[in-house]
């Protein structure tokens, strides 16, 4: 069971705090426990309860309404927008209360909805992204159980193998090589999975070496590939008192090659970088690079 406070119920559903205590009081929707030292709390059926609120509020049922239906009815409604087209924040609503029910079920609808109707990579940058950023926080703070991290890292990551290698598109042998890769005691791959993908849509070739490599190691796929460009995201490792040496490390290594870093450990931490290495924020300036790239490289 996860503990979340009024802040974490905030942020999961984008009800400010200070209405959530007004539907506390005027309709007894939640009754917040309390530790020890007085300290209130909410557990996961408030936070599903609070979704459920929101998302029906957010398609035009009145909170008059909603505050007369037993839990059951609520989520009969809830169900029945799920088989609806939704917006993206109802969505990511939805996938959050998957998530809490480890619902994989549900999870797999929402998503594969999504596809279907707006393709893998719209999917991933409007709802999958921003579903994980919304409780990446609460991950790293301890609120939200692993159990469930690894759940939905897990259903998540599978859908984006799938989906690289369901891809029709073969690279010319001609085509510029992305290598990709991850630090040794890096695991955080999702963001290099879909980096591959973004990739391969666009006809380069891409070297896939994923989680916990040693930059070492990097020596012998360098001599037999040759990589035009080496992409990895520093998540969580090396750390902060490591990172800049490990970066000056790898643009010297590929001193031949682009390289391209992201990452919580490299973005905005005003690192030293090698003439040939450059930062990317997040996933819109990778696609915005790759397809200027493709662009020059047809020209």
């Amino acid at each position: 069971m996860s503990v979340y406070s009024i802040k974490d119920l905030e942020h999961l559903s984008g009800i400010k705090a200070h209405t959530l205590r007004i539907w506390e009081q005027r309709y007894n929707f939640m009754s917040p426990k309390r530790t020890e030292t007085n300290i209130r709390y909410y557990d996961d059926h408030d936070l599903k309860l609070v979704l459920n609120i929101s998302l029906l509020k957010d398609n035009g049922f009145r909170i008059s309404r909603i505050a007369e239906m037993s839990e059951k009815q609520m989520q009969e409604e809830v169900l029945k927008l799920t088989e609806k087209h939704l917006h993206f924040p109802d969505q990511i609503h939805t996938l959050t209360i998957a998530m809490v029910d480890m619902d994989e079920d549900r999870f797999d609808k929402i998503l594969n909805a999504s596809i279907l109707q707006m393709g893998f990579e719209k999917t991933v940058k409007e709802i999958v992204y921003p579903f994980l950023s919304r409780i990446g926080l609460l991950w790293q703070t301890g609120s939200i159980n692993p159990a469930n991290e690894h759940f939905i890292s897990s259903l998540i990551r599978q859908k984006m193998i799938v989906a690289i290698d369901g891809q029709l598109k073969t690279a010319d042998p001609q085509a510029k090589k992305f290598l990709l890769y991850l630090p040794e005691g890096e695991l955080h791959e999702l963001s290099l999975l879909f980096s591959c993908y973004l990739i391969k849509a666009r006809g380069f070739k891409v070297i896939y070496l994923g989680q916990n490599m040693p930059l070492q190691q990097l020596d012998v796929v360098k001599e037999i590939h040759k990589p035009d460009y080496v992409l990895t995201v520093i998540t969580s490792s090396p750390g902060q008192e490591n990172v800049q040496n490990y970066v000056q490390n790898l643009g010297e290594k590929f001193c031949d090659s682009t390289v391209i870093l992201s990452g919580y450990q490299v973005i905005g931490q005003d690192l030293q970088l090698t003439e040939n290495t450059i930062e990317m924020a997040n996933i819109q300036y990778l696609i915005d690079y790759v397809d200027q790239e493709s662009v020059t490289v047809k020209v």
